[in-house]
């Protein structure tokens, strides 16, 4: 790799230098549709930059990347309450440029590895940057011109396939975030504010990690426990049903721990594939099930197919509600 001539640091620059420029000039040319003032994207850039080194070594080190969309748009969302695009720009600017960041250094570290000239690479990164972004863009845009009502449930084509999950989460993130406001959920009076506590206690839990450590010298497990990484871990539990739990704690947790137990040197050698494996199989079934009985509208109904087998799920618990069969809180 040192026969390549190496990236000039100050395309980078060039390229951050150009691309402030242009979002801010986006904020002062559309203010009123961005909603997201001047110094809005500055926050998001301080933020994005502080956020970056940390989560990149969390990533390094244990190849989990932990989010903290929640936490920005949690804070945008108290600076500018009532502002659903401005919380979604937010989150752009100051979370998903830490994720591409890292897959861009993910794809550079790829590279060196391929003996790739890096300037092979970072052309590669910045035209396809430029292409997936003008492609996605104008795929978008022609689909909402001419699909009518693509992503409304109830005026769409019950037959269409669109039913756009994603951006539907997405909007509703803005509502949450944007229009309505933490203050109104997590504030003096909210019906969630109790679980503002949640951020001390989330600070909290590494010391006593760290004091057991220098308690216990002699145990070398202890510092291995990374508690960042522990509570992340449930970011990536299933859709919060107990059929979909239960699946994956005997198949993650249990299961290894058994194998672990009883066929230390089995796990070790095989512990990747099986992670693999557990992976293609998922996609493999996804995949199967999609097109044998989604697409062909085949519906299986029996135990495992419901959602909580809770007939008081679907309830409200907003405060004073009146729903017949449901209790009010």
């Amino acid at each position: 790799m040192k026969n390549y001539k190496q990236v000039p640091e100050w395309w980078f620059l060039v390229l951050l230098a150009v691309s402030v420029v242009v979002s801010l000039v986006m904020s002062f040319v559309w203010k009123e549709t961005v909603q997201l003032p001047w110094w809005g994207l500055l926050f998001a850039f301080v933020l994005s930059f502080i956020v970056t080194l940390p989560v990149g070594v969390i990533q390094a080190t244990t190849n989990q990347q932990p989010g903290f969309d929640i936490i920005a748009q949690f804070l945008i969302g108290y600076i500018l309450p009532g502002k659903p695009i401005a919380n979604l720009l937010f989150k752009i600017y100051g979370r998903i440029s830490t994720v591409h960041a890292l897959s861009f250094l993910s794809d550079l570290k790829l590279g060196h590895y391929m003996k790739i000239p890096p300037r092979c690479m970072y052309t590669a990164q910045l035209v396809g940057t430029l292409v997936a972004g003008i492609v996605n863009l104008a795929v978008a845009w022609w689909m909402l011109e001419n699909i009518e009502n693509i992503c409304d449930v109830e005026s769409r084509n019950p037959n269409s396939p669109w039913t756009c999950p994603k951006y539907r989460v997405t909007f509703d993130a803005s509502v949450i975030w944007g229009l309505i406001g933490p203050r109104r959920l997590f504030g003096p009076g909210g019906l969630y504010r109790n679980l503002m506590w949640l951020f001390l206690v989330g600070a909290l839990l590494p010391f006593p990690i760290c004091s057991m450590s220098k308690i216990f010298p002699d145990k070398k497990w202890i510092p291995l426990i990374n508690m960042p990484v522990i509570t992340y871990g449930f970011a990536g539990m299933p859709p919060a049903t107990p059929t979909n739990i239960a699946s994956w704690l005997i198949t993650g947790g249990i299961f290894n721990y058994f194998v672990f137990k009883y066929h230390k040197r089995w796990w070790q050698k095989y512990n990747y594939v099986l992670s693999a494996a557990l992976d293609a199989g998922t996609a493999f079934m996804g995949v199967l099930l999609f097109f044998a009985l989604q697409n062909p509208k085949h519906e299986l109904k029996w135990w495992g197919t419901e959602l909580d087998h809770c007939p008081l799920a679907t309830c409200p618990i907003a405060p004073g509600i009146h729903v017949e069969g449901c209790p009010v809180f």
